[in-house]
């Protein structure tokens, strides 16, 4: 069987661009059990309610959705256990630095396959308040509309 190739998306936390003003982005590969891969490829996930977090020098994904393989057995899988991260040492420390007491989290926004290997894109994120949400779709909205009004504009021309 040929070994596959390009990048296969699973699921994505779309609601996170909204929620969070996103700073950076890091991949890192996931630890799964079989099942879990299994399940992944049928493209079932869900990142909603997770995060990340750096435990003794150790990054882990928590509260992530990966529902149980339905062929499996009792070799099954828990659905929202607690996930090791794979990263650089490095890549650790400097996120752990800018995490600690600086009101910034480490939030999932896209869990897929690169050349058959599990990934996960990982935000260094703040939370946005009430009127910051308010204030993005606002932009969102009239970007829309200038791009509505050139469009109509091309075609009467």
């Amino acid at each position: 069987m040929p070994r596959e190739r390009g990048q296969k998306a699973v699921a994505t936390n779309r609601k996170a661009r909204h929620d969070y003003l996103i700073e950076d982005e890091i991949e890192a590969g996931l630890v799964l059990t079989g099942t879990e891969v299994k399940s992944l490829r049928e493209g079932r996930a869900s990142l909603v309610d997770g995060y990340a977090v750096i435990d003794r020098g150790e990054a882990w994904l928590e509260n992530v959705h990966i529902p149980e393989f339905l062929a499996g057995s009792w070799t099954n899988h828990g659905t929202r256990r607690r996930r090791k991260l794979l990263m650089h040492r490095a890549e650790i420390e400097k996120l752990a630095g800018k995490i600690s007491g600086s009101g910034m989290t480490l939030i999932p926004l896209s869990l897929y396959f690169s050349d058959g290997n599990a990934k996960v894109k990982i935000a260094l994120a703040k939370g946005k308040k009430e009127y910051d949400k308010r204030q993005s779709l606002k932009e969102a909205q009239d970007t829309r509309e200038v791009a509505r009004a050139v469009a109509t504009l091309g075609k009467e021309w």
